[in-house]
């Protein structure tokens, strides 16, 4: 890769945005890229580039824009800085080099900082404070600890860290109670559940600290608030079975041109939703050695509690399992065992991308609106698993209440109570209910009648 930059030669601004693979935004990026190309060798002809020259080209950039609109321009330039770094076509991106430096996480965090009159001091202010350094640091520290040698992820790590930054910003608080603490810290929760979320955090701590040998009050749980957290919970939209048909019938007809493999894709990822109740990070972790065609199972490991499990599957679901994989290979994915089985042309699905894709079907067909986060979800698709299998039990003549351990079993939960949780009651299952205690009440009497 040829030096950077040259005011007359823009081969590598359009190699770039090239390799970027834009519909619809393509010539922007261009034009936008020969701004700052044409800047940085006016302005600096002879000087490598650094952060000196960046912080000119922001400077200039707001005398005629606003700031969210230079840092919006200066995360294309930074993209582009990645990639002539990784080239060799400058020794180093200053952006990557100031995150690095700092310990922070976003670019447009650099970028606001380098374009303030303060730069130095806003720069050093992005340095996050050091992790577990408040006076009760080491003893979260230690409990977090405890917990993962013990077998468990403890995702929530974080819950700990948001607090101890808390306490190193805040005055005087190592001579605070704990009960104060998490009262001024809980009170800064905008919502109910974050607020409840953050008194247990101080329960568990205020445990830690008794278990370690100290005297200290635990703090309480508001009812009133916990209430309040109930109420304001999202109710699950449990799709009716003409509602999976649209979905399924819009993923089958989704518009992909560039991507001819995405609309079976996305089909079959809703049909293991619904058909087999997977969580959608399971359905995108699932690789092709997980499945066992001879015995139309599969495998999830690895999952949220830690409970592996092998699933077997209906027909139907098989049936669109085998399709899809007949067009994957079709398409020239690989065939490893460890593949992800949903793929595409840069590699396996993530989280995000797939759950981005599968909202905009919720859309299509009008269980979500346009904007906004209410509505249906994926997830919802598991709820409704739960709730049309019970439904059918009761159809069946089958007492759910047996087969509960099995249903926990089979969707990957440490007991029959995280099971119950998707058990949100329709109309039609309350109907079921209300037969069978009408007719097992008339049992129960018959009973009684025989002993007199």
């Amino acid at each position: 890769m040829p030096n950077w930059p040259d005011q007359e030669d823009e081969t590598l601004i359009n190699q770039f945005v090239e390799q970027l693979n834009l519909v619809c935004y393509g010539a922007p990026f261009l034009s936008r890229l020969r701004q700052f190309q044409r800047f940085v060798a006016r302005r600096f002809p002879k000087r490598a580039f650094s952060e000196a020259v960046l912080r000119a080209w922001l400077k200039e950039e707001l005398k005629t824009s606003p700031l969210p609109l230079v840092v919006h321009h200066g995360q294309l330039v930074n993209r582009f800085l990645d990639w002539l770094a990784t080239g060799g076509a400058i020794e180093a991106n200053p952006i990557a080099e100031l995150r690095r430096k700092y310990d922070c996480r976003s670019s447009a965090a650099v970028l606001r900082a380098l374009a303030g009159d303060q730069s130095g001091k806003a720069l050093e202010a992005l340095r996050p404070p050091p992790r577990y350094g408040s006076h009760l640091g080491p003893i979260m520290r230690e409990h977090v600890n405890r917990m993962r040698t013990r077998g468990l992820r403890y995702r929530h790590e974080n819950r700990f860290l948001q607090f101890d930054r808390f306490l190193q910003q805040r005055p005087g608080a190592d001579k605070e109670p704990l009960t104060t603490l998490i009262r001024e810290y809980a009170g800064r929760a905008s919502s109910a559940a974050g607020k409840v979320q953050r008194i247990d955090l101080g329960r568990v701590i205020a445990k830690e600290l008794n278990r370690g040998g100290l005297s200290v009050a635990t703090p309480k749980r508001d009812r009133v608030l916990v209430q309040e957290m109930l109420r304001s919970r999202r109710r699950p939209h449990i799709y009716t079975g003409e509602e999976v048909r649209r979905l399924l019938d819009a993923a089958r007809s989704d518009p992909s041109p560039r991507a001819p493999l995405r609309p079976l894709t996305l089909y079959t990822m809703l049909v293991l939703a619904y058909c087999a109740g997977l969580r959608l990070a399971e359905i995108v972790g699932l690789r092709l050695g997980d499945l066992d065609l001879n015995t139309d199972c599969i495998e999830v490991g690895d999952t949220k509690f830690f409970k592996s499990r092998r699933l077997p599957l209906s027909a139907t679901a098989m049936a669109a399992l085998r399709d899809y994989l007949n067009a994957r290979a079709k398409a020239g994915a690989p065939t490893e065992s460890d593949a992800p089985l949903f793929w595409h042309a840069k590699g396996g699905y993530g989280y995000v991308a797939a759950g981005a894709h599968l909202h905009r079907l919720i859309r299509v067909v009008g269980l979500k609106r346009a904007g906004g986060h209410t509505g249906a979800r994926v997830h919802d698709l598991r709820h409704a698993f739960v709730v049309h299998r019970m439904t059918k039990w009761y159809e069946q003549g089958i007492n759910p209440q047996t087969r509960l351990p099995y249903l926990a079993a089979y969707l990957g939960h440490r007991n029959i109570h995280s099971t119950l949780v998707y058990l949100t009651i329709t109309q039609e299952l309350l109907q079921h209910a209300n037969e069978r205690f009408r007719t097992s009440e008339a049992e129960v009497l018959q009973v009684i009648q025989r002993s007199h």
